[in-house]
């Protein structure tokens, strides 16, 4: 039995509040880690620090063998201002907890200290994972060794989601989220004096062509596997001085697709179109990728296993609100044993990355409550 109690859930709040007030960007998490660490020691686990960086993994024995379960939060926090006016906003300028992973911490550490106070059998794992906000965490995780001995047999996730009905979960097996990458074009001309610009090479017919039939590339109605949408995020081209007509220029694109094999058919139709583009101009070209995040696919046996959590729970939970076109750095750690994320309705709330968004505190109780569950069947 993993019961956890009130005083528990009032410390993980508590604990939410201080997380939320000093929220550290992707890789760069030391103090959040250390506070979770130190969190973990103190209700019985053996932890590891700095995997995949800055990542903790807080390992419970239960009474007997059994299976393991590992589930996962996440440590980061966003690049935007926060602008809500509670008494534990953000104290570091133009950065916030405005996804919500305080509050998937806080779920967390109120599951541990139940964890520490003993239950039948198997493994937990709590994984507080890195760097997720920018899609390199849950690799890094994966590419250390240690990671390989927690040899979870599930590995499950959840996600608050504002909008879905408070303490309504949605799930489903399949597709969860979107694959993503940011595409950049830099383009490389040459440089003229604004009054002969006829004798430069300039990017700007290209970057505006490819602005146009980058976004053509959009097909299929979202959730269909054909489905694909480019979003342009930025364009540059020159510097700051009049008298020079610019030679080079860059394009940010975001492709997006729900299966792994449409990102790369997307990809290389882009990259053919960036590079057409580029050599009908005489321009040189070079295309890079940044916050790669796979698709995020449900597994049934862990799907299987989060329903009946949820059933035990007392929680109502159905497929609506799934897949969604965001991407998420979990489907990564699928590859460690079938995975499944569920989303947690937060109920009226600001939308996520919102500057206004704060985790609600009820949810506190409710994710601890579907994990307590989640051990008793899984391990």
């Amino acid at each position: 039995m993993v019961d956890v109690t009130k005083d528990d859930v009032t410390a993980a709040r508590d604990l939410r509040r201080r997380l939320h007030a000093r929220p550290e960007l992707s890789g760069h998490e030391n103090w959040t880690a250390s506070v979770i660490a130190a969190q973990m020691r103190s209700a019985g686990a053996e932890v590891l620090t700095g995997l995949g960086g800055t990542g903790v993994a807080a390992v419970f024995h239960g009474a007997a063998p059994g299976r393991c379960l590992m589930i996962r939060a996440e440590l980061d926090a966003l690049p935007i201002p926060e602008a809500s006016e509670v008494d534990w906003a953000s104290d570091v300028p133009g950065q916030g907890h405005l996804c919500g992973h305080d509050g998937h911490m806080a779920i967390l550490c109120a599951l541990g200290c139940a964890l520490g106070r003993g239950f039948d059998m198997g493994r937990v794992v709590l994984l507080f994972q890195p760097a997720e906000e920018d899609g390199a965490g849950a690799l890094a995780v994966l590419n250390d060794t240690r990671t390989a001995d927690l040899a979870p047999d599930l590995v499950v996730s959840l996600h608050n989601l504002p909008g879905l009905p408070f303490g309504q979960v949605a799930l489903a097996e399949g597709a969860m989220g979107c694959a993503s990458r940011g595409m950049r074009v830099q383009l490389k001309g040459r440089e003229a004096h604004a009054s002969t610009p006829e004798h430069g090479i300039s990017p700007r017919a290209a970057l505006a062509q490819l602005m146009e039939e980058l976004t053509g590339l959009a097909e299929g109605d979202f959730p269909q596997d054909r489905f694909a949408l480019v979003t342009v995020a930025g364009v540059s081209m020159g510097g700051t001085a009049f008298g020079v007509a610019p030679g080079s220029g860059e394009l940010r694109a975001t492709l997006r697709t729900l299966t792994d094999a449409r990102m790369e058919a997307l990809m290389a139709e882009a990259e053919a179109m960036a590079r057409g583009a580029a050599k009908a101009d005489g321009l040189g070209i070079e295309i890079d990728y940044h916050e790669v995040f796979e698709a995020t696919v449900n597994d049934p046996p862990a799907v299987a296993l989060l329903r009946g959590a949820l059933d035990a729970a007392g929680v109502p939970h159905g497929p609506e609100g799934q897949p969604w076109r965001p991407s998420e750095d979990f489907g990564r750690l699928g590859t460690l044993a079938p995975a499944a994320m569920l989303f947690l309705g937060a109920g009226d709330q600001p939308p996520l990355h919102d500057p206004r968004y704060d985790f609600p505190d009820a949810l506190i109780e409710v994710g601890a409550r579907i994990w307590a569950k989640a051990v008793q069947l899984g391990t």
